[in-house]
């Protein structure tokens, strides 16, 4: 589910609980990412398009985004112009 999330587009962590069929289980979802490896977690973001993320690794995650050519609105991604609108429901995330 995450990995479908291309380049240069973004989603939520709520978004991606809805589209993996577990509405409402936005926090699972940031689990996953905190425990995966190789799974483009840059491109999930909270609601609104607010980078969750604090210090260093809010940093980190902001310049990936904009490696990826995703614009910024202030501190908030440009979500009219960069989210990423899964295609059907799946059981993985």
């Amino acid at each position: 589910m995450i990995r479908e999330i291309p380049p240069g587009k973004v989603s939520t962590y709520g978004a991606v609980a809805r589209a993996a069929g577990l509405p409402g289980h936005a926090r699972q979802v940031v689990q996953v990412l905190r425990s995966s490896f190789g799974l483009p977690w840059h491109r999930v973001l909270g609601s609104g398009g607010e980078i969750k993320l604090r210090g260093g690794s809010a940093m980190e995650q902001r310049l990936r985004l904009e490696a990826d050519g995703v614009r910024f609105r202030g501190k908030r991604v440009n979500m009219k112009q960069h989210e990423y609108h899964f295609s059907g429901r799946r059981t993985d995330v």
